[in-house]
């Protein structure tokens, strides 16, 4: 499991490597927590937000899940991060992006892939949550076929919650480009 060393947070002074946090959930009391930069990223770029995490405060281990994280609006680095503390044994909602793979023989032809979905929602135990799911395009062959949420594969552990009819990814036909009328400058 990957893991995550932090501090109980007293104030709000942080050396210029460290990051505010809180850990809190429904059986967990919340605490402010300061965590090195750079070792959440890395901890970030391998779990996501569906990855469970073991985070240490002040020695103490608790499985968390990145809840939400504020970036600084110029600078675009991480301020804030809140780690939910799941039930244990509770399942969990989450929206797991998905990762379009394959070719289609529609957009192979000229036409235009639309990914309508760009996530789905889904419930599971936290440790059974999915990085990402999978959305093969090679199924839309015409530009009468889509993929909906219901033609997704999802582990047997993973129930979505997406309505099953919506639709993931279809084609569209390129429109024809106008020649925009000439203007007359004359007038």
């Amino acid at each position: 499991m990957i893991s995550l060393q932090a501090k109980t947070r007293t104030g709000n002074n942080l050396t210029k490597d460290e990051v505010m946090a809180v850990a809190y959930g429904p059986k967990f009391k919340s605490t402010p927590i300061t965590i090195d930069y750079a070792e959440f990223v890395k901890v970030y770029n391998q779990a996501g937000e569906t990855g469970v995490i073991s985070l240490s405060v002040d020695g103490k281990a608790t499985n968390v899940l990145v809840h939400e994280i504020v970036l600084h609006p110029v600078k675009n680095t991480v301020q804030h991060v809140d780690f939910y503390v799941p039930e244990a044994g509770k399942k969990v909602n989450a929206n797991i992006p998905l990762v379009f793979i394959g070719e289609s023989e529609a957009v192979k032809a000229g036409n235009i892939l639309v990914k309508v979905l760009h996530e789905i929602e889904v419930e599971a135990l936290p440790e059974n949550l999915p990085h990402n799911i999978q959305v093969d395009i090679s199924k839309i062959t015409t530009l009468q076929d889509d993929i909906t949420v219901a033609d997704l594969t999802v582990p047997a552990n993973v129930t979505l919650l997406s309505d099953k009819e919506e639709i993931v990814a279809s084609v569209v036909a390129p429109e024809e480009e106008q020649e925009a009328a000439p203007v007359d400058l004359s007038a």
